[in-house]
């Protein structure tokens, strides 16, 4: 079946979402309301296509498919015969309720009603509708075309035969398919929190510079990125304000407290990459690459140190996502590794650790700090009094 998508929002996001959709034989709207937004989500397109066939990954009669496949409209009404619409605008709950209502009044009742937020409420959103039931969160990760991981989010609203066919068509668009509960960050945005916010903390009690942290995590955890090349990657100010947002969302628990350190970068102005500073500094030629090298202290037990601790809370908090429904064991270690490029699953790398292990090393933490930010899930305690692994290990 050839399916009508409509994208609403131009930007790199939902440029992405409508290249995929696009190269997997569907029919795309984008929409934005302003046509110099238009006019660069077209450009983007037609430079990404060009570098494809450049690396020999398709060809020409490929790009002008994808492109035939995608037109770019100034007005909502351009949706009313859309299957699917997906929402990438600003991170701004009553701007999201507001264009969903709006969209409601021109679709038909059929259209499903998407939104590709990263941890807002999805049943907040879904009650803007005069039909809730037809409201899911759909949400892609950066960037769209090559992550292959897409969370799947139901409100309390969404019907099961939306939920069906929202799977039904992402998988058609060969994305592995994480289903999460509509809670605070979903799987990706909760769980990945402690790889931020442990990592400030050591470097905020002195323990550790940037270079070594990340050193660290890249050298013995094997991550693509340490922690803080990633928030620099990501934006100071962008990070800062998820971790915000789900630090008030679970009503100011202390495991996702947010770090002065980085509030205060993202209030200088120092967002990373693309202001030219940092916890790096992008402005003086060097890779971040080298200069981690060059600048990390390389002691083995401080890196082991500094390795354990952000795992264990790593770990943690997948045990806790388990232990509370928010998915499966394997759509958590899958969102893991698919999502944000992990080296392994989380809950696969607890077993590797020992569910023992995990579990004395964050009572150790826990009896140094006496803060709720270290305890261990009741779920890690219960599979260790009962000598159980979360997968079979052969």
């Amino acid at each position: 079946m050839i399916y009508k998508i409509g994208v609403i929002g131009s930007g790199t996001m939902g440029s992405g979402i409508a290249q995929v959709a696009a190269t997997n034989d569907c029919k795309v709207k984008v929409f934005d309301t302003k046509q110099e937004a238009l006019d660069k989500s077209k450009a983007a397109l037609e430079k990404v296509l060009s570098r494809l066939i450049e690396k020999g990954r398709i060809d020409e009669t490929e790009k002008t498919r994808i492109q035939s496949n995608i037109s770019y409209v100034n007005t909502l009404k351009e949706f009313k015969d859309a299957d699917l619409t997906i929402e990438a605008i600003i991170e701004d709950l009553d701007i999201k309720k507001k264009v969903f209502s709006e969209l409601e009044s021109y679709v038909s009742e059929h259209t499903i009603i998407a939104s590709n937020t990263s941890s807002l409420s999805i049943a907040s959103i879904a009650s803007s509708l005069q039909r809730p039931e037809r409201c899911i969160g759909i949400h892609f990760f950066n960037p769209a075309p090559l992550m292959k991981l897409v969370e799947i989010i139901p409100a309390v609203q969404t019907s099961t035969q939306v939920m069906d066919k929202v799977v039904s068509i992402i998988k058609d668009w060969k994305k592995v398919v994480a289903i999460a509960k509509d809670t605070p960050g979903f799987i990706v945005n909760r769980v990945a929190r402690p790889f931020y916010g442990e990592s400030l903390r050591i470097y905020e009690e002195g323990l550790a510079d940037v270079a070594t942290i990340d050193w660290s995590l890249k050298t013995l955890g094997r991550f693509r990125m340490g922690p803080f090349e990633l928030m620099d990657f990501i934006g100071n100010d962008i990070n800062y304000t998820v971790t915000e947002t789900v630090f008030k969302a679970f009503y100011y628990d202390a495991r996702y407290k947010p770090s002065f350190t980085q509030k205060r970068l993202s209030e200088a102005g120092y967002l990373g990459r693309k202001s030219g500073k940092g916890y790096y500094d992008y402005q003086n030629g060097k890779s971040n690459a080298e200069f981690i090298s060059a600048s990390a202290n390389k002691n083995s037990t401080l890196a082991k140190y500094i390795f354990d601790r952000v795992l264990v809370m790593l770990i943690n908090e997948a045990a806790d996502a388990l232990f509370w429904n928010i998915a499966s064991a394997e759509d958590i270690d899958n969102a893991m590794t698919k999502g944000v490029n992990y080296p392994k699953g989380l809950l696969t790398w607890a077993d590797e650790k020992g569910i023992d292990w995990c579990v004395k090393t964050l009572d150790s933490l826990y009896d140094e700090y006496h803060e709720d930010r270290y305890r261990c899930s009741p779920l890690l305690r219960r599979m260790n009094r009962e000598r159980k692994t979360f997968f079979s290990l052969v």
